[in-house]
């Protein structure tokens, strides 16, 4: 039976052509799309942060948790644009619509799951982290919300990382822009209660955002099925075959979500420590926390837009072409990352001051932005890395990098710098583990990429 090609729109087809004017297309749109995504957090923080200290540090325990959950569910996002691509690249367009269907049906079973276990273990995890009894009630008004709407949360990252492994970043980001607008105007009236609306204040901020992502949610499974025929009614009643769609996706989601997982998770050990030096550390660490990732946008947008091509051209076993993506990206990322590390050392002070005025606040995250932006360059190397991993189909090796940086070093070198230094100490413990496990990683990864393209060399001249 002869293989049928999907006619995707916007130049779906990312094995042939500029692969510099393929990045710059798929990775532009993704800034909006990406910024839209941070913006949830950011404008939570924002708005909550008008409510007063506590509640700021009741935010800023909640984002660890949120962060790991929705990292372990975009998992199923990259697994979703890796298979997809990788079966668009060998031209399989009925078994993209089955993947499709039935990994949308998977993570709504997955979503209830995770929202049932949140809401049981809610608490416990919570005191772990360094709750006490006036921050607890807080959380919960926020994270009980917040589970709630998981299958708003979770369908719509499935959806659009299928739609981009078309080659169309264009449309998941005007979704997705639209969706954080909604976010933005919903929160101020459900926060403070305006035009009429009851006062929820940290409820608000979760309830604005679980109505903005069933937006999404809509809008994704109407362009996956009316504009870009990637969901089929017909492929998804396939249910013999359901075990073989999601035996796809679980091979790259498991070790992708857990990898995605670890740094929230470890993030939450780090604010635990941090718990020990007061409510002050704990505000000013998430405030910290959201402006690096507001900061990275760019270079999140694109680990996103590098895994379609490297996907399309892995899947047909265009090597050449895939280390070409890996040396314009992986550059591209070296040099964004020294000049946001410029920009954070020069304006940490006016840009923290947006979001607190409380001194002690603001010296302890100008403290961070004094000593950990200069090691992001290496840092960062691994979010390429990890990307381009995951797109080929060996989550393996990003989980394995991801394991080394962030629980065989990082983990030791925080509690060895809490010791000795402080605050200070544990800072400068992150900078240190960036500047190591990024250059172990990258000469070790080139070495890897080199081999596979001399064995797709001899593979050429042999046939």
């Amino acid at each position: 039976m002869a293989k049928k090609h999907i006619p995707y729109s916007n130049k779906g087809n990312l094995r042939e052509g500029s692969i510099a004017g393929h990045l710059t297309r798929l990775t532009v749109p993704m800034i909006w799309g990406i910024m839209a995504i941070i913006s949830f957090q950011l404008v939570d923080t924002f708005f909550i942060s008008l409510l007063g200290t506590k509640e700021l540090a009741a935010i800023s325990f909640t984002f660890p948790v949120t962060y790991a959950i929705f990292s372990f569910i975009m998992g199923f996002g990259i697994a979703m644009s890796s298979v997809a691509a990788r079966l668009i690249g060998e031209g399989e367009h009925e078994t993209v619509q089955r993947v499709t269907a039935h990994s949308l049906m998977f993570g709504m079973l997955a979503g209830g799951v995770i929202a049932l276990a949140g809401l049981a273990l809610h608490d416990p995890i919570f005191r772990a982290m360094g709750a006490d009894g006036v921050m607890l009630p807080l959380i919960r008004d926020y994270m009980f919300t917040w589970f709630g709407g998981m299958v708003f949360i979770t369908l719509p990252l499935i959806g659009n990382a299928a739609i981009r492994a078309g080659g169309d970043t264009l449309s998941p980001a005007l979704i997705m822009g639209v969706v954080a607008l909604v976010n933005i105007i919903l929160d101020p009236i459900l926060i403070f209660g305006l035009f009429g609306f009851p006062r929820m204040e940290m409820q608000g901020a979760a309830l604005a955002t679980v109505i903005a992502n069933a937006a999404a949610m809509m809008a994704a499974l109407y362009v996956l099925y009316a504009r870009k025929k990637m969901l089929c009614l017909e492929q998804a009643r396939k249910l013999g075959l359901f075990w073989d769609s999601i035996k796809r996706l679980l091979f790259i989601a498991l070790p992708a979500g857990l990898t995605n997982a670890i740094q929230p998770i470890v993030s939450a050990i780090i604010l635990s420590v941090l718990a020990t030096y007061g409510t002050d550390a704990v505000a000013a660490y998430g405030v910290v926390s959201r402006i690096e990732a507001f900061a990275f946008i760019i270079l999140m947008a694109l680990s996103v837009g590098l895994a379609p091509i490297i996907g399309q051209n892995w899947g047909a076993k265009n090597y050449e072409r895939v280390h070409q993506t890996l040396h314009l990206a992986i550059g591209f990322n070296f040099l964004w990352s020294l000049f946001v590390a410029a920009l954070l050392v020069v304006f940490a002070k006016p840009v923290i001051g947006l979001f607190t005025d409380e001194p002690e606040i603001i010296r302890i995250a100008v403290l961070f932005f004094w000593i950990v932006p200069v090691t992001y360059a290496f840092g960062n190397l691994i979010m390429g890395w990890a990307s381009a991993f995951n797109a080929m189909g060996m989550p393996q090796r990003s989980f394995m990098m991801i394991v080394v940086k962030m629980i065989v070093l990082l983990i030791p070198a925080v509690y060895i710098g809490d010791y000795f230094g402080g605050i200070t100490g544990i800072f400068i413990a992150i900078g240190v583990v960036n500047v190591v496990s990024g250059l172990l990683f990258h000469i070790l990864n080139w070495r890897k990429c080199r081999a596979h393209e001399k064995t797709g060399e001899i593979t050429a001249k042999q046939g």
